[in-house]
């Protein structure tokens, strides 16, 4: 993942954007998970004690999208950017259990969400984010948040966790399953992250495994820059 560093020099790599973990109360809420991470302590306190009123009235029920976060991250004044392979519903994915059952009833306000973006301060950006890049912003800038098949996501520290990808991997599934995840940070190896499904701890994955998740069909590849260090 890094390049031309010595043996000694790979060792001593650990970048790391210090979170408090936070872990998700329903089926649904991962991704407003990974926001409450990345909440101030009174940030944090004031959104959970108007949880309910505050997913009311940014309109996304039970039913987040990519597009959802970023509007729920502008409401909290997170700098961040969106990237994506398609601004809007994807139809192609009806053919996946997991939208079929939930895209009649968000298209119109994820297309609303998309086309209002720009005067709402929240952008979007039609392209996907290389690996190298990646790596640069958490290097530099700050977390990630990003869309994963959950099925293809597996953590070298948690074995339970790494011998159900593995399974999937080897005999194969069509049951996508969309989860979102917190990058924090990356060694030489290995990319850091907060699985909000997990009780608190640091998750680490191959570079390739995470691709392998992100870039899957159903996820648009999209990924969410947070400028701001934690670190």
């Amino acid at each position: 993942m890094l390049k031309n560093m010595s043996d000694e020099g790979r060792r001593s790599v650990h970048i790391e954007h210090k979170v408090e973990h936070f872990q998700q109360r329903y089926y649904w809420d991962c991704g407003v998970s990974c926001i409450i991470m990345l909440l101030s302590n009174k940030q944090r306190e004031d959104f959970l004690a108007r949880f309910n009123e505050i997913c009311e009235d940014e309109g996304f029920g039970e039913s987040t999208w990519t597009i959802d976060l970023c509007y729920l991250l502008k409401r909290f004044h997170i700098k961040h950017c969106m990237y994506t392979i398609f601004l809007g519903v994807n139809e192609d994915y009806r053919r996946h259990g997991y939208y079929d059952r939930i895209m009649h009833l968000d298209t119109q306000r994820v297309y609303s969400r998309f086309r209002d973006a720009l005067d709402s301060g929240v952008q979007a950006v039609e392209r996907s984010v290389s690996m190298k890049e990646l790596v640069s912003h958490l290097t530099d800038r700050g977390p990630a948040i990003v869309l994963v098949d959950a099925g293809l996501l597996s953590c070298d520290l948690c074995k339970h966790n790494k011998l159900k990808a593995e399974f999937r991997r080897c005999f194969g599934s069509n049951y996508y399953r969309g989860h979102y995840v917190l990058l924090v940070g990356h060694t030489a190896r290995r990319l850091l992250y907060r699985d909000p499904a997990l009780s608190p701890r640091l998750c680490a994955t191959a570079p390739r495994r995470l691709q392998q998740a992100r870039l899957t069909s159903g996820t648009d590849h999209d990924i969410i820059f947070i400028y701001n260090s934690y670190r």
